[in-house]
């Protein structure tokens, strides 16, 4: 006999090797699981060359990890794929304690009892999945066959067989993942087979269709009732087979029959033939996302206020109604309108019954038009108003009318009646214009000449009307040439004491030295100054210029007053204090020689207009009310407005000698002025008899041509009392 081959477990590498004599795999008996090792004596030759060739392939299995182990735990036998799987060589392992190799994680005693049963049982328990971890810290999920081997019906090891399967636990455990993202997704996810039929649905599905499982399994997508057009099915699936994708939005509906939005995104599914197996289909309730956009939209689109649309939407149906027109000839109108007196309402009322005025003109215009007409408020009080569809003028004019009798209807503010008017103006598609900016432009023109003629009123563009507009514009850029060119100057008109004769105060009357027109008085220029806003530098060269003038007069022995005029633009404007400021100090004028006159309308501009009166004369300021009886004024006001001054207007004084209600005012003015504490000045005196009336009911100063006219230099020495 030829001697034995060497032992595998000692030469792991030797594929050749078959186990010694003295290796636990000799012996008598029947080699198997839980089985007898063959014996030495009859066929013992062909047992141990069975044995030989047995431990060969355990020992070069590719994908099976074979070990034995003693009743002590010690590894006797480690083959290839057991270095694999635990990362560990077989002369490292064949000798150690298994547990010392390999650790079964938190389930280390359940894996000891396991063993511990197999010696005291000798049977084969069935075969389990274990978590272990080698000493490399390699974790992985093994499926484990152990296998009692013995000798003379005497157990000698344990033969563990295992089996990596951590990629199948991590396949499990995905799929796991899947079931669960599957039924608790938020959107309906519903799986369908090759032919398109339904084979499962998540419980999302039921909650956003209401359609229970059993009425769609089996059935296709189209028994959820989509809004399709015909060949809607066939176009996706054919999307489908040849790009694997298709999403969009539909309407649907519930099984309750409410109608919903809903986004659909549809997924071919290929085996690893590259067939299609089966089509996923994802359902996301789009209802909310679809309302916040509207709500997002009609923000954009729409007056916070009132409402009504804004310019963008409005110049988008403007659009829409001029191609209209180029399409099908229906002609369209466009209404500018801007409330008259509303400004005075804001400031005497406030801000919170100024959106209430105009959420309420907003609703009484929504009730003057028709369903296809759109009503816009473009900011502040100005409102623009698309007719379309119309006949021609006659039914632009017949809603003019409307609309004015509408706004005209007194208002409820507080308990108080107020009243507004409107002034409108109307251009006319083809006969002002097709084009957007063109009827835009005319019917802002059209309005503005409404205003120029009384307000409360419309007219209709004409041609004629651009003509004073390319002036007004004109005007207004010969204006800041003026500013620029310093073309403005001051002429003086004195104010006289009625006793005395001597002269208190100056009033400084503004100029312009036009180089072609000669000096024009503020009546030629104003309005636009005030209109665009270029009163507020002109005003500031003013005041700077006037106070200059009053502190050379003093120095040179003729210490006056002198007195500006102030816009209720100027009063309005968040500069005005420091640019009182600034006069005072750059001319070294003491406050007190500074008298501001403010028109009558001030009076009734609200909290705005009197801090800042409190704060000028908290400055030692003088104020005093210009023009007084042309305005609207409250004796309430009167008294709770700071003032020093009142000047009657000259339209009372001139009329004294011979009209019995002026003659009445005068002295009823004198008596309420004085028993608040002013002193009254009459202006527009012009003859000695209306002198002499002023004398004898107390006034106390008088201005007009009696005295002096306006000059550049005037007479500061005493005037005829």
């Amino acid at each position: 006999m030829s001697e034995p081959p060497p032992n595998p477990a000692a030469h792991p590498s030797a594929p050749s090797a078959a186990p010694s004599l003295d290796s636990p795999l000799a012996g008598d008996g029947q080699a198997g699981p839980a089985g007898d090792l063959p014996g030495r004596g009859d066929g013992g030759a062909e047992a141990f060359g069975w044995l030989h060739h047995f431990v060969t392939a355990l020992e070069l299995a590719p994908a099976v990890a074979v070990h034995s182990m003693d009743q002590a735990g010690t590894i006797r036998f480690w083959n290839r794929a057991s270095e694999e799987l635990y990362g560990i060589p077989s002369g490292e392992a064949v000798g150690k304690p298994f547990r010392e190799l390999v650790c079964h994680l938190d389930r280390q005693a359940e894996f000891a009892d396991a063993i511990a049963a197999i010696w005291c049982s000798g049977h084969a328990p069935p075969a389990r999945d274990w978590q272990v971890q080698s000493r490399t810290g390699r974790r992985h999920w093994v499926y484990s066959c152990h296998y009692p081997v013995k000798h003379d019906s005497v157990m000698q090891e344990i033969f563990c067989m295992e089996v990596d399967i951590t990629a199948r636990k991590e396949a499990e455990s995905n799929l796991a993942q899947a079931a669960q993202v599957f039924q608790n997704a938020r959107d309906a996810i519903i799986m369908m087979d090759a032919d398109y039929r339904v084979r499962a649905v998540n419980g999302a599905f039921t909650s956003i269709t209401g359609h229970v499982p059993e009425h769609i399994l089996g059935q296709s997508l189209a028994s959820l009732g989509w809004d399709a057009a015909d060949g809607f099915y066939e176009r996706i699936w054919s999307e489908l087979d040849g790009q694997d994708h298709w999403e969009g939005e539909l309407a649907s509906v519930r099984s309750n029959g409410e109608r919903y939005p809903v986004r659909v995104a549809l997924t071919a599914i290929r085996d690893a033939h590259g067939d299609v197996s089966s089509y996923m289909a994802m359902l996301s309730d789009i209802s909310e996302r679809k309302r916040l956009e509207e709500q997002v939209r009609h923000q954009a689109e729409h007056d916070a206020l009132t409402g009504l649309p804004n310019r963008i939407l409005f110049l988008d149906r403007l659009h829409q109604a001029l191609a209209t027109w180029r399409r099908q000839r229906d002609r369209c109108a466009v209404m500018f309108l801007d409330l008259d007196k509303f400004k005075p309402i804001n400031d005497h009322h406030g801000h919170q019954a100024g959106d209430a005025v105009l959420r309420e003109v907003a609703a009484r215009l929504r009730a003057c038009v028709r369903r296809v007409d759109t009503i816009s408020r473009l900011g502040g009080d100005e409102f623009v108003v698309l007719l379309a569809d119309i006949k021609g003028a006659d039914q632009a004019a017949h809603v003019a009318g409307a609309v004015t009798q509408a706004v005209a209807r007194p208002i409820d503010v507080g308990g108080q009646q107020v009243a507004l008017s409107v002034s409108i103006g109307i251009a006319l598609c083809p006969d002002d214009g097709d084009e957007v900016e063109a009827l835009l432009h005319h019917a802002d023109v059209a309005m503005y000449h409404a205003k120029q003629d009384g307000r409360d009123t419309f007219r209709f563009f004409d041609p004629a009307m651009n003509a004073h507009v390319i002036e007004r514009v004109e005007l207004e850029n010969r204006l800041r040439q003026a500013i620029e060119s310093h073309e403005f100057v001051l002429e003086y008109q004195p104010e006289v004491e009625v006793a005395s004769g001597r002269v208190g105060t100056v009033e400084a009357l503004l100029r312009w030295r036009h180089p072609e027109r000669g000096l024009l008085l503020p009546q030629h220029f104003l309005p636009v100054a005030e209109e665009s806003g270029l009163i507020v530098p002109i005003g500031e060269w003013v005041l700077k210029e006037a106070c200059r003038q009053a502190r050379a007069w003093g120095d040179a022995g003729f210490p006056v007053t002198v007195a500006v005029n102030l816009s209720a633009a100027q009063l309005a404007h968040a500069g005005l204090l420091a640019a009182v400021d600034a006069a005072l100090q750059d001319a070294g004028l003491a406050p007190g020689a500074l008298e501001l006159e403010i028109a009558e309308e001030a009076l009734v501009r609200g909290e705005p207009a009197f801090e800042t009166a409190m704060a000028l004369r908290a400055r030692g300021v003088q104020l005093s009310i210009d023009r007084f009886g042309t305005g609207l004024s409250s004796l309430e006001a009167l008294r709770r407005f700071p003032l020093t001054k009142l000047k009657i207007d000259r339209s009372y004084v001139g009329n004294v000698g011979h009209d019995p209600v002026d003659a009445a005012m005068v002295p009823a003015i004198i008596s309420v002025a004085r028993s608040l504490g002013l002193r009254v000045v009459g202006e527009g005196v012009e003859t000695a008899e209306q002198l002499d009336f002023l004398r004898r009911h107390g006034c106390d100063d008088y201005q007009g041509f009696y005295a002096s006219a306006a000059m550049a230099t005037p007479d500061l020495s005493p005037h005829p009392g």
